[in-house]
């Protein structure tokens, strides 16, 4: 849970905001960080602190109240040196954990080189999720969770309609986690008028499979692949 901790996010762009506020209204701490008066003006009532400040500049961030950070956020992307030296003197800083933004791959090695404990590169994460989509339809969405494990939306094939989830073993025989199942129902409005409405259930070995059920499994990329192939 965010409540509690102290984060600390560098550079306010449309990524670095998003994270603030996020973290402000899951009840994080938040000291937001930029160069741009603009930017800060933007998110200072929304955030615990916002700091008018140079990252790249060592006396600058000496300076700054970051002894109780518990995570701090490099969100500066486009600026591969200001990234990079905001890192390294983040860890020299002694902050404890530090994730930051990588717009590529060498981008996201030197990171990883100069203290970054995560990187997030979002090029190529959304790129993986694109490619996955464009090569199996029947996986409706796709989270990497790492290069091998994904977390997915896919169809139902229709091999498993009307089986229980014992039944079609997805875990011995594919190696999939099932976590729940979305279902569709039909039903009518107040009005007459005829209208859909989503259920998500979280079932039990014997709940039985039906068709238009969107699963949500975790897995193997090579097995979500394999099963979502399945007629």
């Amino acid at each position: 849970m965010a409540k509690n901790k102290v984060f600390a996010v560098i550079g306010l762009g449309t990524f670095g905001k998003k994270v603030c506020e996020v973290l402000s209204e899951k009840g994080g701490q938040v000291i937001a960080m930029d160069h741009s008066e603009e930017n800060i003006e933007k998110i200072k009532e929304t955030v615990t602190t916002a700091i008018l400040i140079d990252a790249t500049d060592e006396a600058s961030l000496l300076k700054a109240p970051l002894d109780e950070v518990d995570i701090a956020i490099v969100g500066i992307g486009d600026n591969f040196e200001a990234s990079i030296l905001a890192t390294a003197l983040l860890r020299k800083r002694g902050i404890p954990y530090i994730l930051a933004r990588a717009v590529s791959d060498i981008h996201q090695t030197v990171l990883r080189q100069v203290g970054a404990n995560e990187v997030i590169n979002l090029e190529i994460d959304e790129g993986m999720r694109i490619a996955l989509r464009l090569i199996s339809p029947e996986v409706l969405d796709s989270i990497p969770l790492s290069k091998e494990y994904s977390f997915a939306e896919t169809k139902l094939p229709k091999l498993f309609i009307g089986q229980t989830i014992r039944n079609i073993q997805l875990r011995e025989k594919f190696n999939l986690n099932i976590i729940s199942i979305k279902r569709f129902l039909k039903d009518i409005d107040d009005v007459g008028n005829p209208i859909q409405k989503e259920e998500l259930v979280f079932p039990d070995a014997d709940v039985m499979l039906e068709d238009g059920d969107v699963l949500l499994v975790v897995g193997k990329n090579t097995s979500l692949e394999e099963f979502s192939e399945m007629e």
